[in-house]
């Protein structure tokens, strides 16, 4: 397989004419944040801008974005940004991309673009908007697009089929290939076939259960579990999922229609998706089956279902927030909470801690791990075969996954006949030229993460949650002491406070005298010692002794005053 080699920046040569550059910006290594970026001809298209959610390593973070920097100079270039499907690590940080332009084109299907129009209306944007089809073809400066169906954990997910002079290339976007959907709307493989038959020169292939044999499950196995878990459930049912997952709720409501039970909707993000799903026909709502959250506790628990947001552990999801006590909604002995969602990698804390509380509290959690009430929306290995096979692509780069997923889904192409050297295992930044059906990699460019926190986007850095770790974890420790110069002597302190390293700040009694000898001594040794190198001095003297004594590595603040 061809990749990058080593961590080294190479950054790529001019684009040739005639070539198509590909830069994928985010979904590469991780899940989330997706976002790859087409270019020939001077122009730009971009496909997908999503965000990542951070991980308990990130404290104080809301939301990780995609590194704009490769295009903020030539957003007047992007003719259009298409987006494959509804999923916020797909769509989550268009908002933010609008606001350096706001009138880039967004491109979509109908369900996908009312998603993102009343997310950005929160924003007060005002977007330009392009619905496409299924079958659909577009010209969008050099690049003309074809859209095709495919099925996935949403309504409306689009592959897209790019032709330009310099070759063509099929990003699926996230996809399964589910033979019987509640929606009947299967991935297209005729249209698959149609274009394998023109030519597929780079293939974008969603990645996610690439390592998993075999074929994912149908959607429809969670209705008959859905159903016997409410028939046996004698109080409340309470259904965390996904706030998109549009096909998982339609069936949290057909249960709860069978079962003679109310639903009700928590979560602001849950409420609106429902509500524009409903709309536009993609949900079906029994009628008078729905009732408002103030409403709930009226109702006898037998009656009542909550399909909730939270089911990654999010601390200020609905579901987090009742297993905090923090939430209208009690949860309760003899209520039971279904998380109707897989784990994304790096939540597993954060959903164990809310698994535990609601315990706790009494419930019963149902989850995948012990009964079927989820299935992935991604393509297992032997979906993945099914394609390579149809469409005989000559290059192949996988995308949206972690490394493990990347490296199964390239060793898949690999096995059914298509040359290692011609599948592109690459990272978030990494540059690929396409010309005449061949695919290279011919550099990188910079593409960090940006956090958002509250209202600073990009503020943050990786030094700054370094610091918020340590606080966290290790405590903060801060020595204020005033010496006079001259003499060498300590005119007042060493004061010491410390929080979250222990309770009482007597502790460093014992280390007062060490850090008063060792000023005096660096004062007398040398007349110029700056302010920041006596300073220096008591960090040392304290971090030893702290690291010694209490194996812990707290931040150390110290402050020297000269009188």
């Amino acid at each position: 397989m061809t990749e990058l080699a080593g961590t080294t920046l190479v950054p790529p040569p001019p684009l040739a004419e005639g070539t198509l550059r590909v830069v994928p910006l985010g979904g590469l290594g991780e899940i989330g944040r997706n976002m790859a970026v087409f270019e020939i001809g001077g122009k730009l298209l971009i496909v997908d801008c999503g965000v990542l959610f951070p991980e308990e390593t990130q404290p104080g973070v809301d939301l990780i974005l995609p590194d704009f920097s490769y295009i903020e100079d030539r957003l007047d270039d992007v003719v259009g940004l298409v987006l494959t499907h509804g999923h916020e690590d797909h769509i989550g940080a268009v908002p933010y991309l609008l606001r350096l332009k706001a009138d880039i084109p967004l491109i979509g299907s109908q369900l996908t673009l009312a998603l993102i129009e009343a997310k950005l209306q929160e924003h007060r944007i005002r977007p330009f908007t392009l619905t496409v089809a299924e079958g659909q073809i577009e010209q969008f400066g050099p690049f003309e697009c074809e859209f095709v169906a495919v099925n996935h954990s949403i309504p409306d997910a689009l592959a897209v089929f790019i032709r330009t002079k310099a070759g063509t290339v099929l990003h699926t976007g996230d996809f399964k290939m589910d033979q019987l959907p509640l929606d009947g709307r299967i991935t297209d493989l005729r249209a698959f076939s149609r274009l394998g038959e023109e030519g597929v020169d780079l293939f974008m292939v969603d990645s996610t259960n690439a390592d998993v044999p075999g074929f994912t499950t149908a959607e429809r196995e969670i209705g008959p579990e859905l159903d016997r878990l409410f028939g046996q459930v004698k109080k409340r049912v309470i259904v965390a999922s996904f706030s998109s997952h549009i096909h998982r709720v339609q069936q949290v409501l057909d249960a709860a229609q069978a079962h003679g039970r109310f639903v009700c909707f928590a979560g602001r993000s849950m409420v609106r998706n429902m509500s524009i799903a409903a709309k536009l026909g993609y949900l079906r709502v029994p009628d008078g089956i729905l009732v408002d959250v103030k409403n709930v506790d009226d109702l006898p628990d037998d009656r009542v279902v909550l399909m909730s947001t939270g089911s990654q552990g999010e601390p200020m999801a609905a579901l987090s927030r009742m297993a905090n006590g923090d939430h209208p909604i009690t949860v309760g002995k003899g209520d039971t909470v279904i998380l109707a969602s897989s784990l994304i990698p790096g939540n597993e804390n954060a959903v164990f801690r809310v698994i535990n509380g609601l315990l706790k509290l009494g419930a019963d959690v149902i989850h995948k791990g012990n009964a079927r009430v989820h299935v992935s929306g991604h393509a297992a290995a032997g979906e993945l075969l099914y394609c390579y096979n149809i469409l005989k692509p000559k290059n192949v780069m996988p995308v949206h996954g972690e490394t493990r997923h990347l490296i199964a889904n390239g060793n898949l192409a690999i096995q059914t006949g298509i040359p290692s050297e011609n599948v592109l295992q690459t990272d978030d930044g990494s540059v690929v030229d396409l010309k005449d059906g061949v695919a290279r990699i011919v550099g990188a460019v910079e593409c960090g993460y940006v956090y958002v926190d509250g209202s600073s986007i990009g503020e943050i850095t990786d030094a700054d949650l370094k610091d918020r770790r340590i606080l966290g974890e290790e405590g903060f420790i801060s020595i204020i002491t005033v010496v006079n110069r001259s003499t060498g002597t300590i005119v007042s302190g060493p004061d010491i406070h410390a929080r979250g390293f222990a309770e009482d700040d007597s502790v460093f009694d014992d280390i007062k005298p060490k850090i008063s000898s060792a000023l005096a001594e660096a004062v007398m040794s040398n007349k110029d010692h700056t302010t920041h190198q006596l300073q220096q001095v008591v960090r040392r003297v304290v971090g030893t002794w702290v690291n010694r004594r209490y194996r812990r590595r707290p931040m150390i603040i110290p402050v020297v005053l000269e009188a």
